[in-house]
């Protein structure tokens, strides 16, 4: 009872912030960007938020202390260093800038723009909302099993609801809504972590520092590694950390930065948001040895199947015998962390499609039936994810075929044109189609395998997200920096010089 009054006292705190301020919303701009007046906080708690979800808690968190005890940490770390402090420094000013002076509301746009391709941009479209979709399904993925061990209730009746509230505030107002409310689940992400890692330390299973120490010691809290473990962890830590660098719904956090200032400040946010919730969840999923025996493991796969490691974290509450108040807010933490990125995903996806496409082929369509249209839109993206999320398919397989062919395919035109005035269009296609193609194999052996075919070349292929996703990003920046310098005949030539006045 006392779980459910705490996550009824969150859901009404976020109606009231979406009703309060849906009202500010007008223009597109205001629902897509903000109007560019979001400050530090508001920017890199959203960023933050949007950045860590019951993926990360539930999901990776699980999956990596399962596979790699204490080591499982590095990929936490990995996130604060490159997804947070380095993004945050490298790309968040100059793509502010640019957005900014350009009038730019998404990503494709930007790419348009950039590269004087049309065509890119459609292609960046429809591989951003189709391929969004399986991010989306993995955040509800994990806040289904939450609700399934910690609440009792069933997993498709939970998503459901936190379907509902993500629609919600897409509805009221968009971006500057979404910013305000990530604020306050912000927040309380913070304090719940924090709590949580104290309750878990001191309890029975870890028996604190002492338990931690001894821990530390065994095969189990740090194995030694093969070189073929030590490339799925380098994978995982690549992924999930140098993937935001190519994600629309992140790179889009810093189009709405109100300015210089405000990005400069963002850096030292956005940093110790990371450290704190990253840092610790991935820290509470490495302890997961200390609760479960190999008999505990086996009785999870025979319940849950091949997604039976989404439901460790989950179990692990459960074990902890926290307080129950502390576990409604444990549970107010994962609802606030997936709903801000349901909503930075959908409004991402949908706004892309509206804009770029629908708006490209209709360019006479009045802004409010675009704003209209993005929500209708929102509405359509919430409901195929909730479906797609019903598959037999484990979270970090849903995000690793997202982020790797999403990331895959633009972070190279995206960050190499902040930096290097030479790339052109002919290098930004080479590096999108190899970036797309590598990072595809893995998600179509997955596709394969749920329709029984392709034996066990797919089944195997389908489980290397993460070292595909790696492999199409390094691929991709190497082509689209070679062939462009190659195409200018190894000159410095500027490309698109109007783009880059006064950035």
């Amino acid at each position: 009872m006392v779980m459910w009054i705490t996550i009824a006292v969150y859901v009404a705190l976020l109606t009231g912030v979406a009703v309060a301020a849906g009202r500010s919303s007008k223009s597109i701009a205001d629902l897509t960007v903000g109007g560019r007046q979001a400050g530090a906080w508001l920017s890199a708690l959203s960023y933050g938020t949007a950045y860590f979800s019951a993926v990360m808690f539930v999901g990776y968190a699980g999956s990596t202390g399962f596979g790699f005890g204490l080591w499982g940490i590095l990929a936490g770390l990995g996130n604060v260093v490159f997804g947070s402090l380095l993004a945050w420094l490298l790309l968040a000013r100059r793509t502010r800038d640019i957005s900014a002076r350009l009038n730019l509301h998404t990503m494709p746009e930007f790419l348009q723009v950039r590269y004087s391709s049309k065509a890119l941009k459609f292609f960046a479209c429809l591989v951003i909302f189709i391929f969004l979709v399986p991010y989306s399904a993995s955040v509800y993925k994990g806040l289904g099993s939450i609700a399934k061990v910690l609440l009792g209730i069933e997993d498709t009746v939970f998503m459901v609801i936190i379907a509902l509230l993500a629609a919600l505030l897409l509805i009221f107002g968009g971006y500057l809504v979404q910013a305000r409310a990530d604020f306050v689940q912000g927040i309380i992400m913070m304090l719940g972590v924090a709590m949580l890692i104290f309750f878990v330390l001191r309890s029975e299973a870890v028996g604190g520092l002492a338990g931690l120490a001894q821990y530390a010691k065994t095969a189990q809290g740090l194995p030694k590694l093969s070189a073929a473990q030590w490339w799925a962890l380098l994978s995982l830590v690549l992924m999930t950390s140098f993937g935001t660098w190519g994600l629309p719904h992140m790179i889009q956090k810093y189009f709405g930065i109100r300015s210089d200032s405000h990005a400069k400040r963002g850096v030292v946010i956005s940093t110790v948001f990371a450290l704190l919730v990253a840092g610790g969840g991935y820290f509470i999923g490495s302890l997961c040895h200390m609760f479960f025996t190999a008999k505990d493991y086996a009785g999870m796969e025979a319940e849950f199947g091949g997604t039976f490691k989404d439901f460790i974290i989950p179990s692990m509450l459960e074990k902890a015998q926290i307080p129950s108040v502390l576990m409604g807010i444990v549970l107010v933490l994962l609802i606030a962390a997936s709903v801000s990125t349901l909503c930075s995903v959908t409004l991402t996806a949908s706004s892309t499609l509206v804009l770029d496409f629908w708006k490209s082929l209709r360019p006479k369509t009045p802004e409010k039936k675009l704003k209209l249209g993005t929500k209708l839109v929102c509405l359509v993206f919430v409901a195929v994810s909730y479906f797609v999320a019903n598959s037999r398919t484990p979270i970090l397989d849903l995000m690793s075929y997202s982020w790797g062919i999403i990331s895959g395919s633009f972070l190279a035109p995206y960050v190499l044109s902040l930096y290097y005035k030479g790339t052109n269009k002919v290098g930004a296609w080479c590096g999108v189609l190899a970036g797309f193609g590598i990072a595809l194999v893995p998600a179509v052996s997955k596709v394969l395998t749920l329709a029984n075919a392709g034996g066990k070349t797919a089944e195997t292929l389908a489980g290397y997200g993460p070292q595909f996703a790696v492999a199409a990003m390094a691929v991709s920046v190497l082509l689209c920096f070679a062939v462009s310098f190659a195409a200018n005949g190894g000159k410095k030539k500027v490309d698109n010089p109007a783009f880059y006045q006064q950035a």
